[in-house]
């Protein structure tokens, strides 16, 4: 881990978090080899677990999808300590979302138990849920429910033209409720893809494993034609007016890094890689905040995030991965 990278993890630790930051942050620090940190914050997860099985469940109170980023971690927190309360945790998260969670009509898993958005149905997919449920169901064993869900977004939220995904959908009646082409929800879509894929090789689903690498370097090719001459994107990857967006380069890079070094990504898209970690990294500043990204709470400006601070762990983690000496 770079000392840049050491910074922005403290100032991480630092930060209040909802259930899918814990999610994203405890998982960063395990994909970094963090065993000291991602353990810990896995033990909290299960601490604050709902009784219906929703882990980190603080102040999440309508959250389905989020507290399932935080399934890996317990999972592999188990592996390492053999402790089984992380992992009837994981079972008990695998639970809620096989017989409570909330489904749209094709059975896609819902990303709230309301809506936040009057006027819709609270049977809306979000392109951040890509990345929360999918790659849980693939670790615990359900690559194929994973890539079933995988297709329910693509059919809903995948846009044909631009090759790219919309943030919100009410799946209700077909309405857009974000018909946005959001950077950092396309970061997610990239990251989850990435993490159900090496789940899959691991297991040998190779059907999976094809069918989830085709459409990764699809939505890549589509991303990254929107990439700015420094490597990052703009907050709306097809609007040049919205600003400058560190979170979704991040979320990109981690994805690329790690899918060359486990297989999925031809290394063709390394140097785009590059361009948007050595920007990003020129942005953390003395506190260790990654600045000039998408900003909590409202993530329709710029500011800072807890999800900033994993992106550019992970996107570290997996390029010093990738760039170290072969033994």
């Amino acid at each position: 881990m770079t000392e840049t990278a050491e910074k922005a993890v403290k100032c991480m630790l630092a930060m209040q978090r909802y259930p899918w930051e814990q999610g994203v942050c405890a998982q960063a620090l395990y994909e970094a080899g963090r065993d000291d940190l991602f353990i810990p914050m896995a033990y909290d997860a299960v601490k604050r677990q709902n009784a219906d099985g929703r882990l980190a469940m603080l102040g999440g109170g309508s959250a389905v999808s989020d507290p399932a980023s935080n399934g890996e971690v317990c999972l592999r927190a188990y592996e390492r300590t053999g402790d089984e309360t992380l992992l009837n945790a994981a079972r008990r998260m695998l639970g809620y979302l096989k017989n409570a969670a909330p489904r749209t009509p094709d059975g896609i898993i819902c990303h709230n138990l309301k809506t936040h958005h009057e006027g819709f149905s609270p049977f809306q997919l979000w392109i951040d849920g890509m990345y929360m449920v999918p790659p849980f169901l693939a670790c615990m064993g359900k690559t194929d429910w994973a890539s079933e869900q995988i297709r329910g977004y693509i059919r809903h939220l995948y846009d044909k033209e631009s090759g790219v995904f919309f943030h919100i959908v009410d799946c209700l009646d077909g309405r857009f409720v974000r018909r946005k082409r959001w950077a950092t929800g396309n970061g997610w879509a990239l990251m989850g893809l990435v993490r159900v894929i090496d789940a899959a090789r691991k297991q040998g689903n190779t059907c999976v494993q094809e069918e989830m690498t085709a459409f990764l370097n699809r939505l890549l090719k589509a991303v990254m034609r929107y990439q700015m001459p420094d490597g990052r994107f703009h907050d709306i990857l097809d609007d040049e007016t919205s600003f400058a967006d560190g979170t979704s380069a991040m979320m990109a890079a981690a994805a690329i890094y790690r899918g060359i070094y486990t297989g999925c990504v031809p290394r063709a898209f390394e140097p785009a890689a590059e361009r948007a970690y050595r920007t990003v990294k020129n942005k953390v500043d003395a506190a260790g905040f990654v600045r000039e990204v998408c900003g909590c709470p409202d993530f329709q400006s710029e500011g800072t995030s807890a999800e900033a601070q994993a992106a550019f762990v992970m996107a570290d983690a997996w390029r010093e991965k990738l760039q170290a000496p072969a033994v």
